[in-house]
């Protein structure tokens, strides 16, 4: 990280894969030159990603650390900044400050089954976790990923998925809710589907990131499913705006999400006030 924290550094656009209709995928470098160093990050962290003139947003690191040859962001256009962002084309460049927040703690993780629940764009925090696991693969038991969204239309990474159900001892359950003609998946919500799926708690690690209402039932039907509140991780990511604890927006009692998260488990989500 810079030793000034509110100077963004510039970062060239190496590419952008359109994912949906309104997320795009970019993968950016940073060449170093500004003398700071390598962009250094783990997984569950954050950036502040800007263009200059319009402005700046949190956005959640889509790409691997033990993939150093560029970082990636997957972004939904949704306002000004992000409609911005989907103007630009290759070799644009943008602004990054960060990373920010903790992350996921994949150490504490090593010899523990994982159980990866996703929901529309939420999967992408998630995909720096799975690539992360796969990169470091005998650390870990079984991986089961499940994923949904609204559309088939509306599933991200799908070009990877072929790729992920090939790593050994890993299984991608996907599904929508509501299919079309071409669809052959699940068609169910994603909380429902996790129940009939029905994982085993022992020695499993659950990580979860979606819409809130998602996340919400994905917990109760973890709980049903015997899982502690401890071996429940999630994001709140949704609330932040500064990164920095300046702004207050993600206060939560003693607690700022952009710094003391984004990343939580269930356990200490209960700790904190209700909100």
């Amino acid at each position: 990280m810079s030793e000034n924290i509110y100077l963004p550094r510039m970062a060239a656009i190496h590419s952008m894969r359109p994912e949906t209709v309104d997320v795009t995928t970019f993968r950016v470098t940073i060449d170093g030159s500004d003398g700071i160093g390598k962009f250094e990050y783990k997984s569950g962290q954050f950036a502040q990603v800007s263009v200059l003139g319009v402005g700046e947003a949190p956005i959640a690191i889509t790409s691997s650390p033990t993939r150093p040859d560029a970082i990636e962001f997957s972004i939904r256009r949704v306002g000004e900044l992000t409609n911005a962002l989907h103007e630009l084309e290759p070799m644009d460049e943008i602004g990054i400050r960060g990373p920010f927040g903790n992350f996921f703690p994949l150490k504490d993780m090593e010899g523990q089954n994982l159980l990866i629940i996703g929901g529309g764009i939420g999967l992408s925090p998630l995909r720096s976790v799975i690539l992360n696991v796969f990169d470091n693969r005998a650390k870990y038991g079984k991986i089961d990923i499940i994923y949904g969204a609204r559309s088939p239309q509306d599933l991200i990474f799908t070009s990877e998925y072929e790729e992920w159900q090939e790593v050994d001892n890993t299984r991608l359950h996907l599904t929508v809710d509501r299919g079309d003609e071409e669809w052959k998946g699940n068609v169910g919500l994603v909380p429902t589907f996790l129940r009939e799926i029905n994982p085993s708690p022992e020695n499993t690690t659950s990580i979860t990131c979606g819409p809130p209402i998602m996340i919400k039932f994905v917990i109760e039907a973890l709980h049903e499913l015997g899982f502690s509140s401890e071996r429940i991780i999630t994001t709140l990511e949704r609330r932040m705006k500064c990164g920095v604890g300046k702004c207050g927006r993600c206060n939560i009692g003693s607690k700022y999400v952009c710094l003391d998260g984004p990343v939580f488990t269930l356990k200490q989500l209960e700790e904190m006030p209700s909100d």
